[in-house]
């Protein structure tokens, strides 16, 4: 196990890439245990690591998020966002957090969200007088938001590997994504108080209102046909990723006719190396996680958690020391691939329930894309605007706390995280 262990955290060090390392690491278990004969468990393992109807979701989720962008339903969304908040002080950035909700019900992906509002957002915002660092804060925060509110990625690898409700999931992460939205308005509207953030001088008007409604209702309605028909029990998750690819292609070539099939084709391209990557840190460390599960290691962990306290909440609270350290230091694909089955035994173990649990464990991780050193939307914001992550970390620093406190609010308040599930699926 030591062996194993010092291999994978060794590999990682040096830089090699993720999906490699859990597979060399997960190779050497297998070796280690059961000599020749395991080693010819791993291509099984591998490829049977994918074997889930379910995880044919995520490519198709990509890609609708990708075809937003490129068509600039994006900017009609953000549009609308303006004119709902922007006559607040911090309008733009207010704006920014709206815009993520409304976003979040279409793709549920940060990295792509951050990518999205860092080439539209962060430069409205400069332009209006905005501190650079801090308009590439605002977006970084408002993206987690993104894969708490469904759909989201994590949930369907959660779901899939756990055998957890994945609408469950998805109804349980309305009101963590809402709390966070809220939380980050209340920190840019402190910060827009004490350095006098600008606001749109024409005030509110319901007619702007109503034209940006009318620009943006057809994009709107996207996540009302994909969540609601996956919560309504009419649709699978994969169909309803689907569903939503063709709606987005309908709207962007026939309505708005912004894509060209060169456009298209980019896209396909680009969906499919972002899939590959992922879809070979899930193979890889299917590989790792099986290992663990042989020697049972959920259930030492378990032990050993329990042997330092039986106690409900400190264990929750060790728990979510542990993501959200992990979160900082591993991608968060591997990272849940590996700790769902450990995890999932420990919360059982406690008697929480298993979309609560989830829920937790998905937000802890998400909250990683955002915390430096290996942060993926804090380095895709990087790239985009040039701004180093020490500039960019001072003032996201606030907006980690108060996301970090809402985690907690809903890991340790059940009825409040599971309001939702238990109202519209009776759970």
């Amino acid at each position: 196990m030591s062996l194993v262990l010092i291999l994978f955290f060794g590999l990682m060090f040096v830089g090699l890439p993720i999906g490699v390392t859990l597979g060399v690491a997960g190779v050497t278990g297998l070796v280690q245990i059961g000599g020749q004969n395991f080693l010819m468990m791993a291509p099984r393992r591998y490829f049977q690591g994918l074997d889930l109807f379910t995880f044919m979701a995520m490519p198709f989720f990509i890609l609708a998020g990708e075809i937003m962008n490129r068509s600039g339903i994006t900017d009609r969304l953000t549009g609308f966002a303006n004119a709902i908040v922007g006559h607040f002080r911090g309008g733009l950035a207010h704006s920014n957090m709206i815009a993520s909700v409304i976003m979040a019900g279409m793709t549920g992906a940060a990295v792509a969200e951050t990518a999205a509002f860092g080439n539209t957002m962060v430069p409205a915002m400069v332009k209006a007088k905005y501190p650079r660092p801090f308009a590439c804060a605002v977006v970084i925060a408002g993206s987690i938001i993104g894969p708490t509110i469904p759909p989201s990625n994590l949930m369907v690898i959660y779901g899939s590997l756990m055998g957890t409700s994945i609408a469950g999931l998805f109804a349980a992460g309305i009101v963590p994504g809402l709390l966070i939205c809220l939380f980050c308005m209340i920190i840019i509207a402190l910060v827009g108080k004490r350095i006098n953030l600008p606001k749109n001088a024409e005030g509110f008007s319901f007619v702007r209102l109503l034209l940006a409604f009318k620009s943006s209702i057809l994009a709107l309605l996207m996540p009302v046909g994909g969540v609601g028909g996956i919560l309504g029990g009419v649709v699978t998750p994969t169909e309803a990723a689907a569903i939503a690819v063709a709606y987005a292609l309908v709207v962007s070539t026939v309505v708005y006719r912004a894509i060209t099939f060169q456009d298209l084709l980019e896209m396909l391209i680009k969906t499919s190396r972002i899939t590959g990557i992922v879809f070979l840190i899930i193979a890889a460390a299917s590989i790792l996680s099986w290992w663990m599960t042989y020697l049972r290691l959920p259930q030492q962990v378990a032990a050993l958690f329990l042997s330092v306290s039986t106690d409900r909440y400190m264990i929750i609270t060790m728990i979510l020391a542990l993501l959200l350290f992990i979160g900082t230091i591993m991608d968060i694909n591997a990272a849940l691939i590996i700790l769902a089955p450990v995890l999932g035994t420990l919360t059982a173990t406690i008697g929480m329930d298993p979309v609560h649990a989830g829920i937790m464990i998905v937000l802890a991780l998400n909250i990683g894309l955002m915390t430096p050193p290996v942060g993926a939307c804090l380095f895709v914001m990087c790239s985009i605007t040039g701004e180093t992550i020490e500039r960019i970390s001072r003032p996201l620093l606030p907006f980690i706390i108060v996301e970090v406190l809402v985690l907690f609010i809903i890991s340790y308040w059940e009825k409040l995280t599971l309001f939702v599930p238990r109202i519209l699926l009776g759970m």
